[in-house]
């Protein structure tokens, strides 16, 4: 391996990309220890800064919150400067797969590739490609930072947007405290403009009632000091209200994203390290991320930034992964993109705001018409799009409102979208996870993982816009196959389980200077779960296509009792009785595993065969199914740890 000397690109592009610099401060030949993938063989490893100029006055960024307000340069034109990493196979495939990060973070090659975090935020060694699935497939990898309130971090990608000096509004911060008496400082999301403003309250767990503590103390504009309520357990939740000013306009991070792809695709000058001989051989991209960046994703999508400022479609794919219907608190006025509203903390976050889907509704609440595609409809500039959500999401996420209306009525999907659902999996787990206990939660964990069925989707997602070959068909639970049932009517009764009916509600909430206040609610529904105690509906993986377990997309938390009390992104696994006898002694509806399989030879042939209905359905690779039935033959496959 050789590492080329530092090069910096400081000459300006014309003004026909929205990236005016693009600084090279390494490039690798070959990279990952001159690991060689396949026919794709080895890699090149580049990492850049790039700083792209937004015009306020061009009407594809004018949706961007407070753009026309911030500072210019002598261009008129507003500046961020971003990192960038990108890792390209010598005989590449033609398509850049760009990953919204994650925190600042890179969970693809994680996910996909079978590697630790580290390994997958790193990419440095040849062990830190995994699988090399990715790699080996041909894809051209390219990460840039969009979140400008993500802390710095070993491997992490940042961006630094603007300020807006001089503008105010209504902030909010909610946090939790250290362990220890205190006082604690606690740094703001952004200044306190009006000390008197700033008003404290603590409650001791998200459903129990807020408490009033008065005026907090400031120890400078952006800290606060806060000693424990001495009657809240470790864990209380304390929300600081206040008057801030100078926001900075982190809708500039969904930019960051539409122009680096966009200059990495279309610019064939030498500025851009993928042209040469005047072509960069990107004839499309796919548009990834996970979680919170799932979540990103749709908003790039729903602020019509799928489209540059030439008119140039940025993404002929969209994969965004276990978003549920929520997108992300980035495009707005003293916008918070790290929030994550779950049952937990956090909750009253706008980041469950309508439109939750699709196609374009009515919501009688809100009194919106709109819709995720509207915008990119009326300039043809829609990806297709493949949204995969675990189970937890349906609980955790609001996921049902994906396919109903504001009123709990069923709607289908455009043709240009897939929905999947993957049954009985919590929000997110590594490959290798296994069954454990954590004492916050009152089931053990579970412990599935997506990695066989995302492999799956983006190999379809390739075929469907290089090639034109129909995806699988959408599978995810629906009112009208009766499969998506309200809450009190999801489970048999199962004891092992103890469920009782929680779920995360999904409120219409309205942003007040004194405070978010839930101004309705949304009705919510829920997978229909068979005797087995696992989701009848979805993409059933062969852990429970032929379940040794019941695995929930839900656990409680332990010694709670709320309405939405659960263990935030947390699954649960209970195994199924051994015998018939064990069965009945404990009132248990679900079959036993003595019934299910006779024979251990029972058992790997069921495996078998759900993991060969997956591989025609093309929602497994043959590679998968075939570890599949080895884990199976091993005893490894339920992963419970016994």
């Amino acid at each position: 391996m050789r590492l080329l000397a530092l090069m910096l690109i400081a000459a300006a592009i014309p003004a026909r990309a929205e990236v005016t610099k693009f600084e090279i401060i390494s490039r690798q030949s070959p990279a990952l220890e001159g690991r060689s993938f396949g026919q794709a063989g080895t890699t090149e490893k580049i990492t850049a800064r790039a700083t792209i100029a937004l015009d306020p006055a061009d009407a594809r960024n004018a949706v961007i919150a407070d753009l026309a307000l911030a500072p210019r340069n002598s261009q008129g034109r507003v500046e961020a400067v971003t990192d960038v990493v990108i890792i390209r196979p010598a005989h590449p495939n033609g398509t850049l797969l760009f990953e919204v990060l994650n925190r600042g973070r890179k969970l693809l090659p994680g996910w996909t590739q079978d590697t630790t975090d580290a390994a997958g935020i790193r990419q440095e060694q040849a062990a830190d490609a995994g699988n090399g699935f990715l790699l080996e497939s041909g894809f051209t990898l390219v990460w840039t930072g969009w979140q400008a309130d993500t802390a710095p971090a070993p491997g992490g990608l940042r961006i630094d947007v603007p300020s807006v000096p001089g503008v105010t509004g209504p902030s909010r911060d909610e946090f939790v405290l250290p362990p220890g008496p205190g006082p604690h400082r606690i740094a703001l999301s952004y200044p306190v403009a009006d000390p008197a403003s700033a008003q404290l309250t603590v409650h001791s767990r998200a459903d129990a009632p807020r408490r009033a503590l008065g005026a907090a103390k400031l120890i400078d504009p952006s800290t606060i000091e806060v000693t424990p309520a001495p009657d809240m357990p470790d864990g209380a939740l304390y929300d600081l209200t206040y008057t801030a000013r100078d926001p900075k306009v982190m809708g500039m991070g969904l930019a960051a994203i539409r122009d680096v792809t966009s200059f990495l695709r279309y610019d064939t000058s030498a500025a851009n390290p993928l042209a040469s001989h005047g072509q960069t051989g990107l004839s499309r991209a796919i548009g990834f991320g996970i979680s919170q960046s799932g979540r990103v994703l749709r908003d790039v999508v729903y602020f019509g930034l799928n489209q540059d400022e030439r008119g140039r479609v940025v993404f002929e794919g969209a994969m965004p992964i276990i978003p549920g219907a929520r997108r992300s608190f980035t495009n707005a006025r003293f916008a918070q993109p790290g929030r994550n509203p779950g049952p937990q903390f956090d909750r009253l976050y706008p980041v469950l705001a309508f439109p939750f889907t699709y196609p374009v509704l009515d919501d009688v609440l809100s009194g919106k018409r709109d819709g995720i595609l509207l915008r990119c409809r009326l300039f043809n500039s829609c990806p297709r799009v493949m949204q995969m959500d675990s189970e937890f999401e349906f609980w955790g996420s609001q996921a049902s409102l994906m396919v109903t209306d504001p009123q709990g009525f069923p709607i289908d999907m455009p043709d240009d979208v897939r929905l999947y659902f993957l049954t009985g999996a919590p929000h997110a787990n590594p490959w290798d996870a296994v069954v454990r206990s954590n004492p916050a939660c009152a089931l053990p964990l579970n412990p599935n993982s997506g990695g066989p069925a995302l492999r799956a989707l983006i190999t379809a997602m390739q075929a469907w816009i290089a090639e034109g070959v129909e995806p699988p068909a959408s599978r995810y639970p629906q009112i009208g196959q009766g499969t998506l049932v309200p809450p009190d009517r999801a489970y048999p009764a199962i004891p092992a389980l103890g469920y009782r009916g929680q779920y995360t509600r999904a409120n219409l909430i309205e942003q007040t200077e004194g405070g978010p206040e839930v101004r309705g609610e949304y009705k919510l529904f829920v997978p229909r779960i068979g005797l087995d105690g696992n989701a009848v509906a979805g993409l059933r993986l062969p852990i429970i296509a032929a379940p040794r377990a019941t695995y929930t997309g839900w656990n409680p938390q332990a010694g709670a009792s709320g309405p939405q009390e659960l263990c935030t992104q947390s699954g649960g696994a209970v195994p199924l009785p051994a015998t018939a006898a064990e069965a009945r002694a404990a009132g248990d509806v679900r079959p036993s595993l003595e019934e299910l399989y006779p024979t251990q030879d029972a058992y790997v042939a069921a495996v078998r065969s759900a993991s060969a209905e997956l591989v025609r359905s093309r929602l497994m690779l043959p590679g998968d199914a075939s570890a599949a039935v080895e884990s199976a033959r091993a005893g490894t496959l339920a992963k419970l740890g016994r």
